[in-house]
């Protein structure tokens, strides 16, 4: 076992942030990205090319004392009409992982899941850890077989996970991608003064949570020897935000309209989720700091910053 931290998927939003915070803090970073991506840190050993097989993550896994598993190739709405996709893209990724695990025991592993793709609408009582799943997208169901994946190899060699489901995270460093947050793209628009396509009437319910408070949730489970087993905790903010009052925040934030044309919702997409934080209080004293009008004030400052 070595004392770096393997992180997979770190040339997406999350993991660059991730990489940078625990560059700051000294670990020993091993960034594996699918395609080229430049890192700060003399202790950051970039990585690149797609780690599909036993074999590609052996030599990484040996140097390392923990996994983070942050790639996926999809979300909800890529997925639909897709699920060898994603389960060629997602799942044999991670069972390779897994089979490499089992060769070097002591290397624990962090999996980044969903909370949105998973949970059952809650219209009310917010989901909790303990709340049953119903995935409804290809994409949901992708993450909680990974997520039975990981609790099967941690029952058959001893191994140790934390399962992080979190909600809608966004902030700094989120590109707008067709299909990947809706906080980009409804700035995007809104700079371009194009119309947003909004699935359903604006009524759905998600919780949102700023990248730095994820981050922040992450390094403290990292922080921390973890216990045997997989153990599952939701990361989130709390609080249930409407589409139309996000679009109402954004229009305070930028002093700008942004157009939207509502159209049928989709079946993959859920009427409410909220999410419980409790247990990530209770374990990591963890709780959301950042108010959604400031994070998205913070995120447009950084846009504006890179577009000139």
């Amino acid at each position: 076992m070595g004392d770096s931290i393997l992180i997979t998927g770190a040339g997406g939003f999350i993991g660059r942030q991730l990489v940078r915070t625990l560059a700051q803090r000294g670990e020993r970073v091993i960034a594996a990205s699918r395609s080229p991506a430049e890192f700060d840190g003399a202790n950051v050993e970039p990585v690149e090319g797609m780690l599909r097989e036993p074999e590609d993550f052996a030599p990484w896994v040996a140097r390392s004392r923990v996994v983070v598993y942050l790639a996926s190739t999809s979300t909800p709405g890529t997925s639909a009409g897709h699920p060898i996709e994603d389960v060629t893209g997602n799942l044999l990724p991670l069972t390779a992982l897994l089979q490499t695990m089992q060769n070097h025991p002591g290397v624990d592993l962090l999996y980044l899941s969903s909370g949105g793709a998973l949970y059952a609408p809650n219209d009310g009582e917010a989901a909790s850890e303990r709340t049953p799943v119903r995935p409804r997208s290809y994409h949901g169901a992708g993450k909680i077989a990974a997520e039975y994946f990981i609790s099967a190899w941690c029952n058959q060699y001893s191994g140790r996970a934390m399962i992080v489901r979190p909600s809608n995270v966004y902030g700094p460093g989120q590109l707008e991608r067709a299909g990947f947050g809706i906080v980009p793209a409804a700035m995007g628009k809104i700079r371009r003064n194009e119309v947003l396509r909004v699935w359903g009437d604006g009524s759905a319910i998600r919780d949102y949570l700023y990248i730095d408070d994820l981050i922040r949730l992450v390094t403290a489970i990292l922080a921390k020897p973890m216990p045997p087993g997989a153990r599952v905790v939701n990361a989130c903010s709390g609080i249930g935000t409407s589409l139309k009052d996000l679009f109402e925040a954004l229009q305070e934030v930028t002093g700008a309209t942004l157009l939207c044309r509502y159209e049928a919702d989709r079946p993959v997409d859920a009427s409410s989720i909220v999410m419980d934080p409790s247990f990530a209080l209770q374990e990591f004293g963890f709780s959301a700091a950042t108010p959604l009008r400031e994070g998205l004030k913070r995120t447009w400052i950084w846009l504006n910053s890179i577009m000139h």
